[in-house]
Parts: structure tokens; C-alpha cells; sequence
């Protein structure tokens, strides 16, 4: 059962409308969207009224969800739509919303997913090196595959080639991830050198990561490209 207190003052409870299979819904406060909670980003209130980015939308008290990009954001906290909504949502509460909300809120995000991954790779679940993904796609141990934001694109296809290979979906978009982070990110996150390609073999590991990847891309407005080269699959939504 879900704490109520996590969910917005005034927003009706749409979980479970969409049923099991995709999880509870959220409404956005400043569109009045649905949608699943992993596209939307939730945001905690303290007692205070002090508002902040809840990556993992796992923070205790009230809180509001947006499913909004990075600049539709920063363009409510400017103009006050954002004050607004949540007035509206939290009645009686002071509110202190900061000037750069949406840097932190994409700064957390990115955290989020930079650790979810770091935290597989510790458990020794992350496939890394271009060769050995390779192999493994073809014989159709990769779940799931992952490109930096700098990866060459020869580089890119011929993994994704091989992944669908091994996924018998020649003919088909399936196709890797491009993530938002560059090869520099990427190898920071893991503590390796030169990370350009990432893949994971285990399912439930790439469910564990779509959702703060999928939080990261919608805020960044990168979700669609990803989706129109058949990377859902790939996420495992």
C-alpha cells in the first residue's frame, strides 16, 4: 500500500488505472498529464516548504510530481506557474521554490542513474568492452545495451547488429540505448577507463535501471529519439 503522504494535496489517486502491468500513474501539477511515475519526476516538500528534486521519489512527507522537460521547468519557476500549481496543491503552505530547481533536479537525476549503475557494476552485472559485448549479444545474453553520448556510430551499429542477431530481430529497430552521458561520465560512474559501451545480461538489472534512465531521458527531452530507433525494448519497459 502506498503512503498517501506522498501523494500531491488536491491531485485524485489515478494508481492502478493503468493496471499491473505498468504501474501506478501520476498526474503532473503543472500540465494536469498522466502518466507512469517512472517518466515523471517527483518533487519533495518539507515542512518548511522548501522544495527540492526526489530522484528516487522515495523521500518521506509531501510531494508533488512534474512531467515536464528541463526547460518547460525552469520556464514555470520563472513566470510562477510553478508557484502556483503547487499553492493550489499544498494550501497554506510557505513555499520556497529555488531559482535553479531544474539544474538540481537534473543534477539528481543524472545521480541517480550514474549510481543505479555503479551499484550493478559492483554486483558484477554490468557486460563493459566492445568484444565481449559483442559475443554475448550474438548468442543472445544481452538484455539490455547502452551507447555513451559520444560513441562512434560505426561502433554503435555494429553492436546493435549483433544484438539483434542474437535477439532474432534482424529487420527490426531494436537498438541500443544512447544515454546521456559521454564516455567521460560513463567511466567516472564505474571507476574504468574508457567506457564507451555498456550492456547487462540479467532482465531484472535492466528494469532496476530504466526507470531512473527513463526519469533522466524525459526530463532531458531525449526520451522520443531513443524510442523512435526501438530502443524500448532495450530498456525494458
Amino acid at each position: 500500500m502506498r503512503n498517501p503522504r506522498n501523494e500531491p494535496l488536491g491531485d485524485p489517486d489515478t494508481a492502478g488505472a493503468a493496471g499491473p502491468a505498468s504501474g501506478p500513474e501520476r498526474r503532473c501539477v503543472l500540465t494536469g498529464r498522466t502518466g507512469s511515475r517512472d517518466e515523471f519526476v517527483r518533487l519533495a516538500i518539507s515542512s518548511e516548504g522548501e522544495v527540492l528534486p526526489d530522484a528516487l521519489a522515495r523521500a518521506p512527507g509531501r510531494g508533488a510530481w512534474i512531467g515536464v522537460g528541463r526547460a518547460e521547468l525552469q520556464a514555470a519557476i520563472d513566470n510562477g506557474k510553478l508557484k502556483g500549481a503547487l499553492a493550489r496543491a499544498f494550501k497554506g503552505t510557505p513555499l520556497a521554490i529555488p531559482a535553479d530547481l531544474a539544474e538540481k533536479t537534473e543534477i539528481a537525476l543524472r545521480r541517480a542513474f550514474c549510481d543505479r549503475l555503479g551499484l550493478e557494476m559492483r554486483a558484477g552485472r554490468l557486460i563493459l568492452g566492445s568484444d565481449r559485448i559483442a559475443g554475448e549479444a550474438r548468442s543472445g545474453g544481452v538484455a539490455a545495451l547502452y551507447h555513451a553520448a559520444d560513441a562512434s556510430e560505426d561502433g554503435s551499429r555494429k553492436l546493435d547488429q549483433a544484438w539483434r542477431v542474437g535477439q532474432e530481430a534482424e529487420g527490426t529497430g531494436l537498438c541500443g540505448v544512447r544515454l546521456p552521458l559521454d564516455r567521460a561520465a560513463l567511466s567516472v560512474a564505474l571507476g574504468r577507463d574508457n567506457v564507451v559501451h555498456l550492456a547487462l545480461a540479467d532482465p531484472r538489472s535492466a528494469e532496476r535501471i530504466a526507470a531512473p534512465l527513463q526519469r533522466l531521458l524525459t526530463f532531458l527531452g531525449a526520451a522520443e529519439a531513443n524510442e523512435d530507433c526501438g530502443c524500448k525494448a532495450a530498456t525494458t519497459d
